[in-house]
């Protein structure tokens, strides 16, 4: 049986949250450079305008077909939420950062083989409410979330970096201190219900 939301049918003009781990859960960033080479694998793809490499010959551009919408990276898995145009638009930007990082990650730790669990899961996400949570659920991976570099939170709150593009989620809001708010909500009723599960195990 296959797993599940490994089995992709994409459909254009649609949001989708894609994720995936390292093998048998191992890190797939072992520091700051590692998360920073990723980020620089979107930025690459995602910018506003064309970018080039060191021999001026310019990357793959995928901009016009998919945008990034909100991310997190932690040490041995990603999540993202994307938005694309075209059937193709997932499949070209997961091929293309995923392979250049296993590549980076393998030389940089004298390595071999697979650095991911299994092709990247995908699920399609069709209903506003379900993309204000699921942003939410993006952003509160790390429990130091709001000061934890490598994801998109300090976009939606002001920071500008012209490969991630937030607006049409924040439009379901009437401000970016509303989001602040309905993030920081549910983190004080996770809290809350871990603080009861304590005491109920305690008792």
């Amino acid at each position: 049986m296959p797993t599940r939301n490994r089995v992709k049918i994409y459909v254009p003009d649609v949001h989708y949250h894609i994720y995936n781990r390292g093998w048998n859960r191992s890190k797939i960033f072992q520091d700051e450079e590692d998360y920073r080479y990723f980020e620089s694998l979107l930025s690459r793809h995602l910018s506003t305008e064309k970018q080039k490499d060191s021999k001026c010959r310019e990357y793959r551009w995928l901009r016009p077909t998919i945008r990034l919408k909100a991310y997190c990276l932690m040490p041995n898995h990603f999540h993202m939420l994307v938005y694309q145009t075209e059937e193709s638009g997932i499949s070209q930007l997961m091929s293309s950062i995923l392979t250049a990082y296993t590549m980076y990650f393998n030389k940089k730790y004298k390595r071999r083989g697979s650095l991911f669990e299994s092709t990247y899961k995908a699920v399609l996400i069709t209903e506003d409410l379900q993309l204000m949570h699921i942003t939410r659920y993006i952003h509160l991976n790390h429990a130091k979330f709001r000061t934890w570099p490598y994801s998109s939170y300090q976009d939606y709150l002001g920071t500008f970096r012209d490969w991630i593009d937030p607006a049409s989620i924040l439009e379901l809001f009437s401000s970016k201190k509303q989001y602040e708010e309905f993030v920081d909500d549910y983190e004080e009723l996770q809290r809350e219900r871990d603080s009861v599960k304590a005491e109920l195990a305690n008792s």
